[in-house]
């Protein structure tokens, strides 16, 4: 089919080419040949009068045009994609269809074991696809990357629904034997202890940074920096760093490491756990389902914390 004398079909290897920025690996996503979409990718250029992908270095970076199209394709296919797929029902028993949940470390502890469980027990037969939670989680729902992200609401995208699930304090984790862990944690004694942080990839800030700062006009002395919230309280352990964490996660920790927890001297406001998907989405009855599955998880959670 053609519009406007450009074939339609190009717009789909378009928007692969901007997504992967590699013609090989374009090919792959679409089970095209390379020189398929070689090809496809010199008609896009006579087409838009634009070089649209040009090498810098090792990779190749997105024109000025192709940004902006981009854009507008991507939405216009995603709103396709999800107009084409919908369904009034959804069997999970029957379905092969996978979904990619974007999630940090803590979130794939504490909320995604028990949501497989849920989903095994109705005998299900979807596919999970697990996804490191980054920077800029908005992105991969915008291109239809993501089915679910699972975020501190802070980070949700205005542009997209979301639901809350639980809320989430923090506490300090320090070794049991530190000389920190012998004394009243002081705010003094708190901004002037090494901490062990997490630092999201491709950021520059640690987690639960900008609060401190907002909130107090202080900051953390941080010597030690790790990527996942789960390895902070083994951090900890024969030192006299301090680690902020999640509560749940450090009071699951606690059981078998030789830490003790202390409340934070700073207090910070909970932290609001939250689902989001993307705004074309909301029909979906099989993102419904998964999104029922993680508020029953949700409900679970905030029941262990006041058994009947």
């Amino acid at each position: 089919m053609h519009f406007n004398k450009l074939d339609l079909n190009l717009l789909v290897a378009f928007d692969a080419l901007c997504k992967e920025r590699n013609i090989t690996r374009a090919a792959e996503r679409l089970h095209m040949s390379q020189s398929a979409m070689s090809h496809a990718l010199r008609r896009l250029r006579t087409y838009f009068d634009d070089e649209l992908l040009v090498q810098v270095g090792r990779k190749m970076e997105l024109t000025q045009r192709a940004r902006t199209l981009h854009e507008a394709v991507g939405e216009m296919l995603q709103r396709l994609e999800n107009t084409l797929s919908a369904s009034p029902a959804f069997d999970p028993s029957q379905s092969d269809r996978t979904f990619t949940i974007f999630a940090s470390d803590y979130s794939l502890e504490l909320i995604v074991p028990r949501m497989l469980q849920r989903a095994a027990r109705q005998g299900s037969q979807v596919r999970f696809r697990l996804e490191p939670q980054i920077s800029h989680p908005d992105r991969p729902l915008d291109r239809g990357e993501a089915d679910l992200l699972l975020i501190p609401s802070q980070f949700c995208s205005k542009l997209h629904p979301s639901a809350a699930l639980f809320e989430e304090s923090l506490v300090c984790v320090l070794w049991k034997d530190s000389a920190l862990a012998q004394e009243p944690l002081t705010t003094e004694r708190f901004l002037n202890a090494g901490h062990v942080a997490m630092m999201p990839t491709e950021t520059d800030e640690a987690a639960f940074e900008r609060p401190l700062l907002q909130r107090f006009g202080a900051g953390r002395r941080i010597e030690v920096v790790t990527y996942n919230f789960s390895s902070l309280p083994h951090l900890v352990v024969g030192t006299e760093y301090i680690a902020v964490v999640h509560t749940r996660l450090a009071r699951t920790v606690q059981a078998t490491l030789p830490v003790v927890l202390r409340e934070l001297p700073l207090p910070l406001p909970s932290i609001v756990q939250s689902m989001q998907w993307h705004k074309y989405r909301s029909d979906d009855a099989g993102l419904h389902w998964l999104r029922s599955l993680m508020q029953e998880v949700a409900h679970s959670i905030i029941a262990e914390d006041h058994p009947v």
